[in-house]
Formats: structure tokens, C-alpha cells, sequence
């Protein structure tokens, strides 16, 4: 074993945490929380995991289920294209591995949505399979100790950072607190602000500590302005309920309920006419929200509808309770706008009227 490996094999088994829901060697709860854990943190996670866990406490159960309940439980977590993965994975597990999750790293690297790292993290933890991890947090603990130039996501960074992550790598039987050591260290002592130095047992052999450059590695992700898409959308509240749209397998909010969106406010009028509005279509403040590549920002526009005219304008379109709003499959910007829609709605007395055509 390398120094730097048991370093960190014995902060980990002195220092590193135990309080996690996913600790142990079930690869079903290794990887269910490794997905989680894709661009998304641990507090975060928890609740999901948890949640997610009591309702399909195996892959059987998950390959089983249909796809707009995983959705449901997945809604607020964001980046959906992991719940469809998931799903993805979890049925192919069990058609083709017999419920079995294989044992190597290369073998799982073949399943729907499991990356090399994720493959790895799986194998090393359940397996004690020699194979090397790579997420961000263990990007910056190389970075730094080693003195790596660079942003990490670029493909010359990124290959050097994999071959010193396999080089490191020590005996089969210490691959588990090794890779929770490394994930440890990145996520409570080399954090990316404010770095735990004094406390890391790699800080002797540190590069960027050595050269009073932690701040400055790893290198941030070349910055680039995100364009923003401007779009309307339509609340059309019919009685108790709203009118939603299931959005395509695909692309942003993919297979989520969502609010129907135009990108006008002339096509969106002529839709809610179509339904029956018998009042004039009322404008929200605008609101953005941030994806990866871009930044939507929609006008919600408020539509009642006393007598439906026409049926919802798209198959996949139906009208939800807003009684269910909180259990649905919607994404968490849109949850949070119609918990604000129906509690006006709601309103009975005058105060509360008077507040609800103020906002609606």
C-alpha cells in the first residue's frame, strides 16, 4: 500500500464518518445513493434516499414499479435524466443478471447510467475490486495534494486525474475505507471553501498547501454567460384543479408533469380562450430557475376557468388536484408556484379574497 493510501485507510477508520444511511455492502443502497449523490448534496440526498428506500427497498421492487411513481419520489431532486437511469438500470438488472448486481466494475459500467466512477465506487465497495473513483469531491483532493493545473471537467485534466486515482489505489481488503476515506476527505476536510488543513492527513505532502495555492486548485470551470429562454405559462385553474402537461422522456423536467408553456403571450391567451377562460388571464411575476446549460425564466399567467369548453389541449395533458400537488411528479420550481396558486385559491374570507385577486 502507498503512504498516500494508508493515510487515508487510517483517517478514515479513526476520523471518517459512520452516520450515513448507505454505509455498507449492499450494492442496491451503494448505488441508489451514488446516483443520488451525482451534482447533488449529501443533505440533500437524505431524505430522498430514505424516502426512496421505504418505497422500493430492493432492485426488484424499483424494476417493478412504473416509471411516473419513481418520477413522484425522484420530483425536487432535479436532474431527471438520473430517475430515468435508475429505472432503466434497475430493469435490466433483473432481465438480464437475474436481480443480481454483477461484481466488477467493467460489467456494471455496461448498465444503463452507470459511469465509470459510479462502477467503481459499487465494486470497490461491495466487491473490494482495485478500482479507482473520480467524483468531485476526490478531484480536489488530488488536485490539490498533487498540484494539478487545470479544470478538472477538461479531458487532459481529467485523464492525468484518473491515472494518479488508479495509481493510488491500495490492497483489495482496504478498498472500502479507502474509497469512503477519499469521499470523506473532500466532502469535511478539503472542502472548497474554507479547508480544513490543519486536520487532513495528507496535508505534509500537499502541494497546495506547501505553495499557498488551495485557494486557487482546483482550477473553477471556465466561466461562460448562460443564456436565458423566456417562455409563458399557462396555470389554468378549473375548480380545484390546475391544468398540467406530462413533458417528453426527454430534455429539461423530462417525463415531469409541468405547467403548459408557450413561447408567446398571444398563443398562450388563444389556449386558455380555447379552454373556456371567463376572466382575463392574469400575469405573475416573472420567475427563473437554473439549469446546467441555460437559465429559464417563465411569466406564470393565472386562467379561471368556470365552464370547461374544450378538453386539455394535448394527450398527455390532464387536470391535477391541487390537493395533490405535493405528491405529484412536478418539478420543484413548479411545486413551489402552485403551493402559492392554491393557497390564494383557497382563500374564503374577504381579507383572504381581497389577497387572492391581488395575486391572481
Amino acid at each position: 500500500m502507498s503512504d498516500f493510501a494508508a493515510r487515508v485507510v487510517a483517517w478514515q477508520r479513526a476520523h471518517g464518518r459512520r452516520d450515513l444511511p448507505w454505509s455498507g455492502r449492499d450494492p442496491y443502497r451503494v448505488w441508489l445513493a451514488e446516483v443520488m449523490l451525482q451534482q447533488t448534496q449529501v443533505s440533500t440526498v437524505i431524505g430522498y434516499y430514505t424516502r426512496f428506500l421505504s418505497r422500493f427497498p430492493d432492485v426488484r421492487s424499483l424494476a417493478a414499479a412504473a416509471l411516473d411513481e419513481v418520477l413522484a419520489l425522484w420530483a425536487g431532486l432535479g436532474y431527471y435524466a438520473r430517475a430515468h437511469n435508475l429505472h432503466a438500470c434497475a430493469c435490466a438488472i433483473v432481465a438480464e443478471h437475474g436481480g443480481t448486481f454483477p461484481r466488477s466494475a467493467a460489467e456494471l459500467q455496461r448498465l444503463p447510467g452507470i459511469g465509470r466512477s459510479t462502477a467503481a465506487a459499487i465494486a470497490a465497495f461491495c466487491f473490494n475490486e482495485r478500482a479507482a473513483i473520480l467524483d468531485g469531491n476526490v478531484k480536489r483532493v488530488l488536485a490539490r495534494h498533487f498540484g494539478i493545473e487545470g479544470f478538472p471537467g477538461a479531458g487532459a485534466v481529467e485523464r492525468e486525474l484518473w491515472r494518479r486515482a488508479q495509481a493510488l489505489l491500495p490492497d483489495a481488503a482496504s478498498m472500502p475505507a479507502y474509497t469512503q476515506g477519499m469521499m470523506d476527505l473532500g466532502a469535511t476536510v478539503c472542502t472548497r471553501a474554507r479547508p480544513r488543513c490543519g486536520a487532513c492527513p495528507l496535508a505534509r505532502t500537499c502541494v497546495a498547501l506547501r505553495t499557498g495555492r488551495v485557494d486557487e486548485l482546483p482550477a473553477a470551470r471556465p466561466r461562460r454567460e448562460a443564456p436565458v429562454r423566456r417562455v409563458q405559462m399557462l396555470v389554468a385553474l378549473h375548480r380545484d384543479a390546475v391544468l398540467v402537461e406530462k413533458r417528453p422522456p426527454s430534455g429539461i423536467w423530462g417525463g415531469l408533469l409541468a405547467l403548459p408553456q408557450f413561447d408567446g403571450v398571444a398563443a398562450l391567451d388563444a389556449a386558455a380562450a380555447a379552454l373556456g377562460a371567463a376572466t382575463p388571464v392574469r400575469a405573475l411575476p416573472a420567475r427563473r430557475h437554473a439549469f446546467t446549460h441555460f437559465t429559464l425564466q417563465f411569466t406564470p399567467r393565472v386562467a379561471r376557468i368556470e365552464r370547461l369548453a374544450h378538453a386539455a389541449r394535448e394527450p398527455g395533458a390532464c387536470w391535477l388536484p391541487l390537493a395533490q400537488i405535493d405528491t405529484a411528479a412536478l418539478p420543484a420550481p413548479l411545486r413551489a408556484l402552485l403551493r402559492e396558486v392554491a393557497a390564494a385559491h383557497s382563500g374564503s374570507t374577504p381579507s383572504a379574497t381581497r389577497k387572492r385577486d391581488t395575486m391572481l
